[in-house]
């Protein structure tokens, strides 16, 4: 039972990735191709493998806050905004082709990563270390997100 929450907490997070590339598949070859973007863009092949792996880590993390004897509503309320969050950047980036409105939706993102890491410090270390790399990514990816707009 507990091995099936398990993979029910990833496939959760791995479905934000791809109700994302529904917005991105089709957006990739055509308006993002003609984007400017800056020199430290990373090649297109590297973003699929990565959200993966971050979407993975994810769903292990907020597994470890499900199954705590001590987790509460708010640290999964706040997991799940952010998660929502995430979901969100690539429609307005990718659907509405808005790199401005997306840096502003990025921050909050960061921001809600940034609580959502707090909350699980208090009921799992282990669950808040497992977001660090995901943080990591949207720091990156924030500021990819504000030269793309800058760019353009």
């Amino acid at each position: 039972m507990k091995f099936l929450r398990l993979v029910a907490a990833v496939i959760i997070c791995e479905l934000a990735g791809i109700i994302g590339s529904v917005f991105t598949i089709q957006n990739i070859p055509g308006w993002y191709a003609y984007l400017n973007k800056p020199s430290f863009n990373p090649p297109n092949y590297l973003f699929g493998p990565v959200w993966t792996t971050l979407y993975l880590l994810m769903g292990i993390a907020v597994f470890l806050v499900w199954e705590n004897k001590n987790r509460t509503g708010k640290a999964l309320i706040v997991f799940f905004v952010q998660l929502a969050l995430n979901a969100c950047w690539t429609l307005i980036f990718f659907g509405l082709k808005s790199p401005g409105w997306a840096f502003v939706e990025i921050v909050a993102l960061w921001i809600m990563i940034v609580w959502c890491i707090v909350e699980f410090r208090g009921i799992s270390k282990t669950a808040a270390y497992l977001l660090i790399p995901y943080l990591l990514w949207v720091s990156y990816a924030s500021v990819l997100t504000f030269s793309i707009w800058k760019l353009n």
